[in-house]
């Protein structure tokens, strides 16, 4: 079972480098944050780029692997996106896993401008821009470049420069909940990531949680089996109401539960001060001192 921590893009850099640089010390697998532009209730806080912090995450760690959790076609273009992403995964190392989504409906999806859609054309848009992705992300320019014409997005000659860090390119992590995302992240992606559905459905709870973690995970292996492909499967262990690292017994139970179910990474938070994901620094470094690879 591997760890990841999720640090989200709020502290100056000058406070925020001491967490990136220990999540590597502390042996976590992989550091991830938010690709959005604001997020729900923390919209009134301070919230720093994306792009620029995963790349100076690159360099003041080695090791553990980066990630966008997750990123989306709400505000991006899969042209401008890839060449970003290259050269982050050029700065690191290869160390680059691209969480990708299909974009909710928040404030990133109306903060250009942009008209509401629908779940079938957001699925469809999703589909499109990893597909583009993809392509841009191989490298694969051939005499003219590379051009598409799709229903959301037009290239025409894109060049991306270089031979990519990791090969075949950027693994693609596709988060999804739904039948369509579910098969979709089998037949394409190297990955599928799980928030696991909403904690208080139906007033179930924590263990009505669980069922519904089960169910979408055996949906998942179902839809790779008949893609006849193999995937990793990584599941977020928190959501406004529910925080792993409330306590070292907690996120142990949360983390072997997951285990059986068949996950090959579980996901928490960087606990905050306050508020959502608040919690006490003490419980995530007992929490990283228990990791069977944690450095001595």
């Amino acid at each position: 079972m591997r760890h990841g921590i999720i640090i989200l893009p709020q502290l100056p850099w000058a406070d925020a480098q001491r967490q990136w640089r220990q999540a590597e010390e502390l042996g976590f697998d992989s550091a991830w944050t938010y690709d959005h532009l604001s997020w729900r209730s923390l919209a009134d806080q301070p919230w720093h780029a994306t792009v620029p912090t995963l790349t100076a995450a690159a360099t003041v760690t080695s090791t553990i692997r980066l990630g966008t959790f997750v990123a989306s076609p709400n505000f991006r273009h899969p042209v401008t996106f890839a060449k970003d992403v290259a050269t982050i995964d050029d700065i690191s190392g290869g160390r680059l896993q691209l969480g990708l989504g299909s974009g909710g409906t928040g404030f990133d999806a109306f903060v250009l401008g942009q008209s509401a859609l629908s779940p079938r054309e957001r699925h469809r848009r999703f589909v499109e821009f990893v597909d583009d992705l993809d392509v841009l992300l191989r490298h694969e320019t051939g005499d003219g470049g590379i051009s598409f014409d799709g229903e959301y997005y037009t290239a025409v000659d894109a060049r991306m420069v270089g031979v990519p860090a990791q090969s075949p390119r950027v693994p693609l992590l596709l988060a999804a909940d739904g039948p369509k995302g579910i098969a979709f992240a089998a037949e394409r992606g190297d990955g599928w990531i799980t928030l696991g559905g909403r904690f208080d459905a139906d007033g179930a709870g924590l263990d009505g949680w669980w069922k519904s973690v089960a169910e979408l995970a055996d949906r998942s292996r179902d839809a790779a089996d008949a893609a006849g492909r193999t995937i990793e499967r990584y599941l977020n262990l928190d959501s406004e109401s529910r925080f792993a690292l409330d306590s070292v017994d907690a996120f142990e139970d949360a983390a072997g539960r997951a285990e059986e179910l068949g996950f090959d990474e579980v996901i928490t938070h960087w606990p905050r001060v306050d508020g959502i994901y608040a919690g006490r620094e003490e419980v995530l470094l007992e929490v990283a001192s228990r990791f069977p690879h944690n450095p001595a």
